[in-house]
């Protein structure tokens, strides 16, 4: 856990980053790109946009679900630039660690003021 624990700070450290040079107020899409960006200079195997198969007893469905991104193959990633987080978002993340096996999520919200309030990390 000591590695995830570290692994997530790497992460946060480069999200305060790019929250930093934008603010708020940009498309979620920007922040993913740009976290994506700063996550691959940091030196961490970082995938985008990566599908997620739902395996329904013995057949596995290509129903469209897909990790913004995905860390070192141990941490979800879902970036969002809205108003404010609810359950449903949160849900989503706990579907996303199921589906992929990782144990650790981080949902961030970069539409808030200060960054370190748009964050919550989800443990499965």
């Amino acid at each position: 856990m000591e590695f995830i624990n570290q692994l997530t700070e790497e992460i946060l450290g480069c999200a305060f980053k790019v929250h930093t040079a934008l603010g708020p107020g940009l498309l979620e899409s920007s922040y993913k790109e740009c976290l994506y960006y700063e996550l691959n200079k940091a030196g961490l195997y970082t995938e985008k946009e990566k599908g997620l198969p739902l395996v329904y007893e013995s057949v596995k469905l290509d129903v469209g679900y897909r990790l913004d991104l995905l860390v070192e193959n141990k941490v979800v990633i879902e970036t969002k630039a809205l108003e404010a987080l609810t359950d449903v978002h949160v849900a989503q993340v706990i579907t996303y660690l199921k589906l992929s096996g990782c144990k650790v999520g981080l949902l961030l919200n970069f539409h808030c003021k200060h960054l370190k309030d748009g964050i919550k990390r989800i443990v499965y």
